[in-house]
């Protein structure tokens, strides 16, 4: 392919990511203020609500990467996710209760955080050199995340439901935009033998046996359960402490994303992927002692730097680990191995974050004899802080390769040295 036809199809793959992201940036980061100010949940119902994304990539990611890597086109099976997601965002705007609302959450959910790593497969097939290439892709999704958090900051409708209908309108364009724009991907497993193990996505644990592959994805499982705390907690943290425009204000950890993410193919080339895991999840402990002793007036410094940190936080852990499981997994197991990767992730670390960041956040609450509730928001960031702390000095002893993510592609049919 040509030069300019390859540019096109970044342009096309670019756009793909931006809209992706406004679909999950609509509503995660304000969904618990949502359901803690207007719906009057408990710190437990509103984590229980949050833990049904986490849940969902627990269940889902490993049939979907089956069903694209073996029978149908990725961007069909994408394009018929995000209509019945579009209708089951739509309808969580028109209940109240727990159970009604975490029912359509957990079926929404169900059906979009496949397409995460679907829409990270898509974009690595097309390119010709991921290293290269996918960082600044990926950048296009967090401008997305960026645009849709300004406008439901500017319009102020953190706490009602505008931000789920921007979420279902999402799901929509990305539904036409997946049969009509994206480039044409078929199965690159079609006709081979399907077992138990394959539907059950247990083809990809054989990478479990390149012992620093399985140290990450054990430290991507215990990270993400502090980061559900930020994820969680963060929006309504920063409203209960009177920080004004505080969806607005977060995005400012995106626009730092972006940097980073322009920036990741030249620390791919200087650092190994050990150094950047490890700047990644120290920036992480960092972060929540910031917002532990930070406030809105001469200590609003620490929100910000805390907020910037977010780039160095998810590119350096996140965009490092999906890069590094493409480039040890076989050609025909990556959207398998990005399903895993999702699972760990967004899925069991997440899902037991989500539990227990509502459970702590209610622990260290107290409710006056007015039925005022009143929350130790320093204890609960530095319990965050502590547990990030910990994973690093995992990492630290345990992830012992010096591998880097490379500038070419392996050639089909071989994996990566993991200990190159």
């Amino acid at each position: 392919m040509t030069e300019q036809v390859l540019s096109l199809i970044r342009t096309r793959l670019g756009a793909m990511m931006f809209f992706e992201y406004v679909i999950w940036g609509a509503w995660y980061v304000t969904l618990t203020t949502y359901l803690t100010t207007t719906l009057k949940f408990s710190g437990t119902e509103a984590g229980a609500v949050f833990g049904t994304a986490a849940l969902a990539s627990l269940l889902s990611p490993f049939f979907v990467g089956l069903v694209a890597d073996r029978f149908f086109a990725t961007e069909r099976v994408m394009a018929t996710l995000y209509l019945v997601a579009a209708l089951c965002m739509y309808l969580v705007t028109q209940v109240s209760s727990f159970g009604a609302v975490y029912t359509l959450m957990l079926a929404f959910c169900l059906l979009y955080f496949p397409t995460i790593a679907l829409t990270n497969s898509i974009a690595m097939k097309h390119v010709k050199d991921p290293g290269r290439d996918f960082p600044p892709i990926r950048t296009m999704g967090t401008l997305g995340w960026i645009a849709v958090n300004n406008l439901v900051g500017f319009m102020r409708v953190e706490a009602d439901t505008t931000p789920f209908l921007i979420g279902s309108a999402g799901c929509v364009v990305m539904a036409i935009y997946s049969l009509f724009a994206l480039p044409h991907t078929p199965p690159p497993g079609k006709g081979k033998k399907v077992t138990i193990g394959s539907i059950l996505g247990l083809d990809a644990l054989v990478l479990l046996k390149q012992r620093d592959f399985a140290v990450y994805l054990v430290a991507s499982v215990l990270a993400c359960i502090p980061l559900t705390f930020y994820y969680s907690f963060t929006n309504a943290y920063l409203n209960d402490v009177g920080v004004v425009n505080a969806a607005g204000k977060m995005t400012l950890g995106q626009a730092s994303e972006v940097i980073m993410l322009l920036l990741m193919p030249v620390f791919f080339r200087v650092w190994s992927v050990r150094t950047i895991l490890l700047l990644g999840l120290a920036s992480w402990a960092l972060r929540y002692v910031l917002l532990a002793y930070g406030n809105p007036q001469e200590g609003m410094w620490m929100f910000y730097l805390a907020i910037l940190l977010h780039g160095v936080c998810f590119d350096f852990f996140f965009v490092t680990g999906f890069l590094y499981a493409n480039q040890v997994a076989p050609p025909e197991l990556r959207s398998t191995a990005q399903g895993l990767i999702t699972l760990a992730t967004y899925g069991l670390g997440m899902l037991i974050g989500s539990f227990l960041s509502g459970g702590v956040l209610d622990y260290f609450s107290t409710t006056g004899v007015d039925g005022s509730v009143v929350r130790n928001w320093q204890a609960f960031w530095l319990s965050s802080a502590a547990m990030s702390f910990v994973i690093t000095l995992i990492v630290l002893f345990f992830f012992r390769s010096s591998v880097r993510i490379r500038s070419e592609q392996p050639q089909a049919g071989k994996t990566a040295d993991a200990t190159a």
